[in-house]
């Protein structure tokens, strides 16, 4: 018996030891996590001058000076990393870790991000700014969750207009038979379809061509892509009407994003945050620059008039996106 009673007394003891050696190394490597450097890649469409490019800027700024400088970002502007779908399968599979997606991608892989595209829901970014905050805003962004997509919040290339090669805008009857290019959307199809115009999809790097060789009578199109990608070169007519603001999606790799300690992921989150924010205000300061900027290349630019017939049209939109999408019918009903 006393032999048992000792063999008993070392096994404890042996077992005591291991998990005290557990916990120790669990606790080295949380140390070893918190230290640990990274040098995350993030990816976009536009040009230098786009906002989405300078509020991505202003993420790797505020990472890096969160982190202490262990968290780097090498961003990667202008289709570089390829086309959006290119960048958002790279998030999918964890080759790229960050990306700033036009609404005009990702509303065509989730239905209920299509809500951002409600024509007339807001009468400017400031009001568009506020809807982030709204329970089914937040909803839209988790369900990209299923698709190994991190979705952190959305800010805003502009309010969408209306850019004529000649010719232009007083009411919805100019518009009819107008070939229009338009993003992968299919709120803006179904939408310029009820107004009597000739939606085009197209990617942007296809646009200017397009417009200069008459492929498309004009554009659907923000004030700071008209700009960027200079479009003004080779048409006559901007018609003010901010039918629908354009959201950019701030992206992350899911399975990226979850490889982070807990304490890592929060200073990756907070300085999104910060980012978002900022380019959310930069956004609403641009939108009044740009229009200025705008006249001074020598566009005629108009406000549109008659908007009635319009808002008319986009209240049937509204009816039949909230009978698809409980999440877009809460979205309409917290911002109308």
């Amino acid at each position: 018996m006393k032999k048992i009673f000792v063999s008993m007394m070392l096994l404890l003891s042996i077992s005591l030891l291991a998990a005290c050696g557990d916990d120790s190394t669990e606790a080295e490597g949380s140390v070893k996590d918190e230290g640990k450097t990274y040098t995350f890649k993030l990816g976009h469409e536009t040009q230098e001058t786009h906002v989405k490019h300078l509020t991505a800027e202003k993420f790797k700024e505020e990472l890096e000076e969160r982190s202490d400088g262990r968290m780097k970002v090498d961003l990667f502007p202008a289709t570089q990393l390829g086309s959006e779908k290119d960048m958002v399968q790279q998030l999918e599979t964890g080759t790229l870790d960050f990306a700033f997606i036009s609404n005009g991608y990702m509303s065509s892989r989730s239905e209920s991000m299509n809500g951002w595209f409600m024509p007339f829901l807001f009468e400017n970014l400031n009001e568009a700014g506020e809807a982030r905050k709204s329970d089914a805003a937040r909803e839209m962004l988790d369900d990209l969750d299923e698709q190994g997509l991190k979705g952190f919040d959305v800010f805003f290339a502009g309010g969408r207009h209306i850019l004529l090669k000649s010719g232009s805008v007083d009411s919805a009857g100019d518009l009819k038979g107008k070939k229009l290019r338009i993003p992968g959307s299919p709120v803006f199809e179904d939408f310029w379809k009820k107004v009597g115009a000739g939606p085009t999809p197209m990617p942007l790097p296809e646009v200017y061509t397009s417009l200069q060789t008459g492929v498309i009578d004009g554009i659907d199109v923000d004030l700071d892509a008209l700009l960027a990608q200079k479009y003004y070169e080779i048409a006559e007519s901007l018609t003010l009407s901010n039918h629908i603001v354009f959201p950019e999606v701030a992206l992350g790799s899911k399975s990226v994003f979850e490889q982070l300690s807990k304490e890592d992921q929060k200073i990756v989150t907070e300085a999104m945050e910060a980012a978002v924010e900022w380019g959310v205000q930069k956004g609403i300061e641009l939108e009044d620059e740009r229009v200025e900027e705008a006249k001074e290349t020598g566009l005629e630019v108009n406000v549109l008039k008659n908007a009635d017939e319009l808002i008319s049209i986009a209240d049937e939109i509204y009816k039949e996106y909230s009978a698809k999408n409980t999440i877009i019918k809460s979205f309409i009903e917290e911002n109308q």
